[in-house]
């Protein structure tokens, strides 16, 4: 019996996994940006002492791993499980990563919903009953990026007003069955949502749909109002795609306006950093989530948020070929450690 589906996309935590631990690494240009204090550790060098963008991915995910288990107080011996996946093909900063830890591992991918996706797994890996120390990772860089989906920056492209700037950064949370900390209390799961946009520098206007999607299900299914969260927070539409996201939600009466925000606007200065439409990649929301968020939950600051992972599910084959870019978004909601 699933006695604790609600709806057709929901599900409710009747046992409230608890996030006990989180831990950020942030690139330089994250470093120089509004959240700059909330991250753990912050990296002047944008290879981490590597010799490629790639592996220098694969050791941000290693720091990210390594602060969080140091943080939670805890051996590798002790994590029963990790979700975790990024923007490189077939998912190898995570391989990488995990090889030879002796650690469980299920890879995923959901492009930038990464974040939200393994809060969502690991939530129901330990409401299951499957594992009491599960934990979820993630991580993206600006470099890598370019280079897979658009172009090596060393051919000096011009990126158009609607691009967002690839976070270099990863973000990994403990997700335990008890302690003290932000509880996880209910999961949407979003559903891959096409409306034909084709345009790679302009992700926002691809995952807005998805976005709404999902934050209707949510409310639908579990017959709320955007008044019961303090804060809506999506993954990384930037500012464009927040603002359709917004506007398809006031056409069919649902305003979200006061309680919206994206990380990929919150995670950089809009002024001072030439980011055009703001932040995306999979270290956006995590970096945001795990530097900024669940410390504000912690301290009291918010009480209750619905973390909302967006990505968009283009490949280079894909956008080569002029097929369209589906996009896709799963919502955490997450209470306050006090409440």
């Amino acid at each position: 019996m699933a006695d604790n589906k609600r709806g057709k996309h929901s599900f409710v935590l009747p046992q409230m996994p608890v996030i006990t631990a989180w831990a950020s690494v942030a690139g330089k240009k994250e470093g120089q940006g509004p959240l700059a204090q909330s991250f753990d550790v912050i990296s002047g060098d944008t290879y981490f002492g590597q010799k490629t963008w790639e592996q220098a991915e694969k050791q941000m995910q290693k720091i990210a791993l390594d602060t969080l288990i140091d943080k939670a107080g805890v051996t590798r011996q002790q994590i029963g499980l990790v979700f975790s996946g990024d923007l490189l093909n077939q998912c190898i900063g995570s391989s990488f990563t995990l090889r030879n830890t002796g650690i469980p591992h299920i890879g995923l991918y959901g492009a930038c919903s990464t974040m939200a996706e393994g809060l969502l797994m690991a939530s129901m890996a330990v409401c299951g009953g499957f594992s009491d120390k599960v934990i979820a990772l993630t991580s993206s860089h600006f470099a890598s990026s370019e280079r897979q989906y658009r172009f090596p920056l060393g051919y000096g492209g011009q990126r158009t007003p609607t691009a967002q700037w690839t976070v270099t950064g990863a973000g990994a949370a403990l997700v335990c069955s008890a302690g003290k900390g932000p509880r996880i209390e209910s999961c949407t799961i979003g559903t891959v949502t096409d409306l034909g946009i084709k345009d790679a520098n302009n992700m926002g206007a691809a995952m807005a749909p998805a976005a709404y999607d999902t934050i209707r299900a949510h409310l639908e299914d579990l017959h709320r109002a955007p008044e019961d969260y303090d804060l809506i927070v999506t993954g990384d539409l930037g500012q464009l795609g927040k603002d359709a996201l917004l506007e398809l939600a006031k056409r069919e009466g649902v305003y979200l306006g006061g309680r919206l925000a994206d990380c990929g606007t919150l995670v950089y200065d809009a002024v001072k950093q030439d980011v055009h439409s703001g932040g995306s990649g999979c270290g956006c929301s995590a970096i945001t989530l795990c530097g900024h968020l669940l410390g504000q939950l912690q301290s009291g600051k918010l009480g209750k948020i619905l973390f909302c992972g967006t990505g968009a599910l283009l490949s280079p084959t894909s956008t080569q070929q002029g097929l369209p870019i589906p996009g896709v978004c799963h919502a955490v909601s997450i209470v306050g450690g006090s409440v």
